[in-house]
């Protein structure tokens, strides 16, 4: 075990500022999932950031940022939450670790990055986790993910147009999907308003994180209100090319 005396200070400084207080053994999960993304990291391509103040602020305080969003899907009881291109876990394993009583399913393409998530679940003694290799645009057609999460998230890289398409049809109506956004997104939420309404969702808002450390993100809300049509998402790569 790398000794950090104390361990993850800025990540518990920070998540304090959320409402968050973090228990030593959430603190010592989360020391365990940096050492072991460091170490997969040598060997696959998981993440830029290994550096351990780096890590504890861009990937696991803002994949808290997410909880300012966990009431408005309606509280923790029974609750699905689905990570849309998890790549390392983010952020659907930080919010798992926090809210153990949330269902979670973890969805990426790549075998190699399941592998890990795989491993780390085991790791960390983590429960109903799910790791799915697949393309959303297949899985969100089967029907045991089709509109089944209260709450869809994705901190994956790409057009708000094209993630919307991949990450409504999960959502069950009334249901909340998030995208995690940065910087200056005016022309990409008025581009996705059209997609987003023909999918099913509504904007709800797009919500500034009040935290210095991460300044420029964005928390894009979207209420899932009707149905999404049995046509989206289409086939692996058009929303990519051709979005809405």
């Amino acid at each position: 075990m790398m000794q950090h005396e104390p361990k993850m200070r800025k990540l518990i400084d920070g998540a304090a500022k959320f409402g968050l207080g973090l228990t030593p053994g959430q603190v010592e999960q989360l020391q365990v999932y940096y050492e072991e993304l460091v170490s997969w990291n040598q060997r696959i391509n998981l993440t830029a950031i290994t550096d351990y103040e780096q890590v504890q602020i861009k990937h696991f305080l803002d994949s808290l940022s997410v909880a300012l969003v966990v009431e408005m899907a309606g509280g923790r009881s029974k609750f699905r939450l689905l990570d849309v291109g998890s790549g390392a876990g983010l952020p659907g394993i930080p919010l798992k670790i926090v809210f153990p009583e949330v269902k979670l399913m973890l969805l990426d393409s790549t075998a190699k990055k399941t592998a890990f998530l795989g491993y780390l679940i085991d790791r960390l003694e983590l429960d109903e986790v799910e790791v799915l290799t697949g393309r959303a645009e297949h899985i969100a057609h089967q029907g045991d993910y089709r509109q089944r999460f209260n709450l869809v998230v994705s901190r994956a890289v790409g057009r708000l147009a094209t993630i919307a398409e991949l990450t409504l049809p999960f959502c069950q109506i009334g249901g909340i999907f998030v995208a995690l956004k940065k910087g200056h997104i005016d022309g990409e939420i008025i581009e996705a308003l059209r997609p987003i309404n023909i999918l099913g969702g509504k904007l709800r808002e797009v919500k500034k994180v009040e935290l210095e450390e991460l300044e420029g993100r964005r928390l894009v809300i979207v209420d899932k209100v009707s149905s999404t049509p049995q046509l989206y998402p289409r086939r692996p790569g058009v929303p990519q090319r051709r979005p809405l």
